[in-house]
């Protein structure tokens, strides 16, 4: 399944879009842009794709993604099918990095924000308290204009920056992270990307980050809120998801080709973190 670029028109007052999507179900196909987008759903149900992720979405659902991360959100078949052109109803609200300058991110007071930007590259379901405040927001934001428009957005802003309740949708390996990271993120992620096809062991990775093996340990779980073999298996799932994508390989192959060399703990892992098997995954993201 192919993504198209798909972009909103931009009004030539405002430096960033704030959509009310309304109808019968939510049009847009499989699509990906360059600017971050923050989806918010009030009315309608469905499945939502992002990246390589497949999850359910109802009323309350809110998604942060980054630039160029293929998605798309599939009413449940009865919106498809009926007449009621209020039945979805979604708020949706386009950025770009420079929407208010070259270099506005880059200042101290965004050091936090930036760290969003970053793991929304995946692809962001955001939960708890923040979501129905965040959501409060968004829809003022339909009405509003000027500088009243532009506080808000970055009231959103500050609210990311708090929020501790949100899962990371799509693999590690789907997509490139667009900004900066550490050093020493650096080195672990490069390292990780380029032997992540053959068996790969802890104590090389503690190596190449100068750290002791339990100090490495402790220090991944903490980073990167699960432990080093889950990534791992999380970029190699990936790797096998933007594969099979492109229908060029069967399961078996690109299982291989991502590192695993056993089909049966492939399965058991893939179902893991996906929650269904490679076989569904293919015909869903095939058909």
């Amino acid at each position: 399944m192919k993504a198209i670029e798909f972009r909103l028109p931009k009004e030539f007052d405002k430096s960033f879009i704030v959509f009310n999507e309304r109808g019968s179900h939510f049009p847009c196909p499989w699509h990906y842009h360059p600017e971050f987008e923050l989806v918010l759903i009030n009315k309608s149900s469905g499945k939502r794709m992002v990246g390589d992720h497949i999850g359910n979405f109802e009323p309350g659902d809110l998604v942060l993604m980054g630039p160029n991360i293929p998605h798309v959100w599939v009413n449940d078949k009865e919106f498809l099918e009926n007449r009621d052109f209020n039945a979805a109803d979604g708020v949706v609200i386009h950025f770009s990095s420079d929407f208010i300058g070259q270099d506005i991110f880059k200042i101290p007071e965004c050091s936090s924000l930036i760290e969003i930007f970053n793991l929304s590259s995946r692809g962001i379901h955001i939960k708890g308290e923040v979501n129905q405040q965040i959501a409060n927001i968004m829809n003022s934001m339909l009405f509003e204009s000027g500088l009243r428009r532009l506080s808000s957005i970055f009231e959103i802003f500050n609210i990311l920056c708090t929020m501790k309740d949100y899962q990371i949708l799509a693999s590690p390996n789907f997509t490139n992270n667009a900004y900066k990271e550490n050093n020493r993120h650096s080195k672990i992620n490069d390292y990780i990307l380029r032997n992540f096809h053959k068996p790969i062991t802890l104590n090389e990775v503690a190596n190449e980050a100068n750290m002791a093996t339990t100090t490495f340990c402790n220090f991944f779980k903490d980073q990167y809120r699960m432990t080093f073999i889950e990534y791992v298996n999380h970029i190699r799932i990936g790797h096998f998801c933007k594969l099979i994508s492109k229908n060029d390989k069967s399961i078996l192959e690109a299982a291989y080709d991502c590192g695993f060399n056993s089909v049966a703990n492939f399965n058991r892992q893939f179902k893991k973190v996906k929650g269904m098997s490679p076989s569904e995954f293919k015909r869903i993201v095939t058909n």
